[in-house]
This record gives C-alpha cells, structure tokens and sequence, in this order.
C-alpha cells in the first residue's frame, strides 16, 4: 500500500438558511446567507492547498430540493477546481438530498463519483491501494441498517466505508440508517466516514476509525461551535493522523452567566464582557452569533425580569464594542432564581401578603388558572402577531404558560417593593 491523504466531510447542507439572526438589525445578512457556500469553498482551498488525494464528502450536500439551479451549478464549479487540481470526489446521498428529494439534476464533471442509492457498491483506486464502499439514500427516511449490505473488505487494500446514518441514535436526529459499531467492526474496513450527525464525534479510536467530523459550518444556536471537515493522513496503509480542520464563516456559541454572587449589574456586564471576550478570541476573526443565558440564584433576579429589555440592550451595546460589530447577541435568556424571602413576607397581615397567597394557589389550583384562562381569552386576542411568537411569547391559552407567567408576576411585585422599601427608608 502507498500513502495518501484524503478529506472526509459531511452535511454541507449547500444554501441552507442560518435562522435566529435574519430579523436582528445590524445582522450581517449577506454573511449569514452565503454562509454555506463559503465555508465550501474552504473546503476546496483546503484539499487544493494541502494537495489532498482525494475527497469524501457521506451525504446531505444539499438541504433539500433546490429553488433553482444556482445551487447545483455553484457545486459544479467547486468540483471544477478540484478537477483542475486533480483531485476526484466520492460522495453519497443524505436523507436531505435523497434521490427522491432533489428534482432537478446537473451532469457533474468527470472527477465526481456518486455512489449508487439501489445498494451498496464498491470504487477501486488502484493507485494508492484503496476500496471506497458506499450507498446513498434512495429516499429521505431510511430505516434499515444498509452496513448488513455493505460488501466484504478488499483484501491488501485500505477499506473505507461511506454512510449516512444516526449510528445507535443521537438526540435531535432523525434515527435514519441504524447500526452500531460492532456492525461496522464486522466489516473489516479501516475507516468510516460517516455522516449525518452534526458535531464532531470519534465512535472508534483504531482499526477502524469511525467518525463523524459533523457539519461545516453552524446553522442555528443548536450548532454551535468549532466546524469543519477532518484530514486523514495514511502511510504504508496505516492511519497516521486525524485533523479537525475549522471551516466555518460564522460561529454560534452559548455564553451562560452564573449570577449568583453579583450583586450589581455593572458587575454583571463585567462577567458579560470577559466571557464574550474569550469567545471573540476563541473564533480567530469569525463573526459570533451568541445567545447568553443568565443563571443562578441571585439578588438582581427581579431586576433582571423587570429592567429586561434594557439590560438586553446593553448586552448587545457591550457584544458590539468586544467584537467591533462582529459579535450578534441571537438572544438572552433568563433563567435566574430570586433571593428574597417570599414565605416571611406571605405570613404578615399586608394585603402585599394576600397577593403573594393568591398567585401561589394558583399556581397549585388547575381550576383557578382555567378561570383565569377565560379572563384573559379577551387579551390574547388583542396581543399584536409578534407578542404571540418565538419562545418567549405570551400565551394565556394554556395552564402551563400562564403558570410562568404568574411566576413572573410575583417576581415583579417582589422587585418593585424592594425598590419601593429602599427609596421610602
């Protein structure tokens, strides 16, 4: 066997919209657009700089049936320049790009391989002593296990299998392709590049490799972190090496604040601004899209609820000043606990007291809050449209969101008369 070099990617979901950014003004709408596409083509720089033997690429090229043919025809004229470096492609379809899922279709250049969608069939490339075997998805929900199908290893050959699959399952993914890894064990090849699941995970270490290197580039505030493809080094027909290779344009993160021992919110933009500048160094240059979460049990809780909107807007001034517009906050959430002494203030004679006793019955009682549902039937109908949509959006229609919301009141009653006590003292 020789030694090679070859690039394993998946899920490139080509022209697949990021959402959570588009309706946040000041977003970098043309970036988050092209988002996709760009980090393709640092895929291809990459494989054309590093002079790479080969690339894979295990399903989901496409997020779907395309608008119209710019998307194929930008594929086309990625794969042209790894053409003219002479660099072949070999790559399956997804349960995104499915036979049955894509309607319009383009001749792809000569050095493009795609595997067959009926069963699982077998590419030699002599030259380096290599069988690639591979099966794409015939339509977009695949529910048996193809490995079963997959044919034998080559003997004196390095055997690679390609596969689109959910493996034992992983959460927020459609259980497409199950396998285990016993089952690819069993098949004697050296290396699996799968595909599907968008983080990077490492199923098995040695003899085989089986890997997913996740998507190339984040979509939503779920994807977030470093993306890219992996770069496999082999020598003598052993694997010498795995690299992650960072391909995205734009990086989501998840900033969490634990507030639990600030007292001030100026305190609190400081612990706001250090973690947003270690990210902002983390991303090397990347835009950021970062929903913060506020967290722990804190005496600025009820300050946090009721000043909301204008802490929400000094984080995103703060993000804007670190990242020299180039850090977007998606969104903020708070999930903090309150600090003050609710039960002390339910047991004095105040009618404060009896407001504090109504809202916490009614938290316990389904009639009461099926009563209350009626009273505020009127109210939900004169909301305006954005008022009734996204995660924090008010709903009297069902006990559960307006047992939230009674707890929100009873925060806010709480932070308005400690303001009222210390301004009285």
């Amino acid at each position: 066997m020789t030694s090679f070099s070859f690039i394993h990617a998946a899920d490139i979901h080509l022209d697949s919209p990021l959402s959570g950014l588009e309706q946040y003004e000041g977003a970098p709408v043309e970036k988050i657009r092209n988002a996709t596409r760009e980090a393709f083509k640092n895929l291809v720089d990459t494989a054309i700089e590093r002079k790479t033997d080969f690339v894979i690429i295990a399903g989901d090229l496409y997020d779907g049936d395309w608008k119209d043919f710019n998307t194929g025809l930008f594929f086309v004229s990625q794969m042209v320049r790894l053409q003219k470096a002479n660099i072949p492609v070999y790559l399956i379809r997804g349960n995104h790009d499915a036979k049955s899922m894509i309607t319009r279709e383009l001749k792809l250049p000569d050095n493009v391989y795609e595997f067959s969608t009926r069963n699982a069939e077998t590419v030699v490339l002599s030259d380096f002593g290599v069988a690639i075997h591979g099966q794409g998805f015939a339509k977009r929900s695949v529910t048996e296990n193809l490995v079963k199908n997959y044919p034998p290893c080559k003997e004196n050959y390095f055997n690679i299998g390609i596969l689109h699959t959910s493996a034992t399952g992983r959460e927020g993914h459609e259980n497409y392709a199950p396998c285990s890894v016993e089952d690819m064990k069993e098949k004697g090849y050296d290396y699996w590049a799968l595909g599907h699941i968008h983080k990077r995970e490492l199923l098995h270490e040695r003899n085989p490799v089986i890997l997913f290197p996740g998507n190339i580039q984040g979509r939503h505030i779920r994807e977030t972190g470093n993306k890219g493809c992996t770069y496999v080094e082999v020598k003598d027909g052993t694997i010498d090496s795995l690299e992650h290779i960072p391909l995205d344009v734009l990086r989501w993160e998840i900033c969490e604040i634990d507030a639990q021992n600030v007292n001030q919110l100026d305190d609190l933009l400081d612990v706001a601004r250090e973690q947003l500048t270690e990210l902002y160094d983390e991303a090397e240059g990347r835009p950021l899209a970062v929903r913060i979460i506020l967290s722990g049990a804190t005496e600025l809780h009820q300050q946090l609820l009721a000043e909301r909107d204008e802490i929400i807007n000094n984080l995103r001034s703060l993000a804007l000043e670190i990242g020299f517009g180039d850090i977007w906050i998606e969104k903020v959430k708070i999930r903090t606990t309150g600090k003050l002494q609710m039960e002390e203030m339910k047991t004095q004679n105040t009618p404060v007291a009896a407001i504090l006793d109504f809202i916490d019955e009614a938290s316990r009682d389904s009639s009461i809050l099926e009563e209350l549902l009626e009273e505020f039937s009127d109210i939900q109908k004169a909301l305006p449209p954005e008022l009734k949509q996204g995660e924090e959006a008010f709903d009297f229609t069902n006990a559960g969101a307006l047992k939230k919301r009674i707890k929100e009141a009873e925060d806010l009653i709480l932070y308005y008369l400690s303001v009222t006590g210390v301004e009285g003292k």
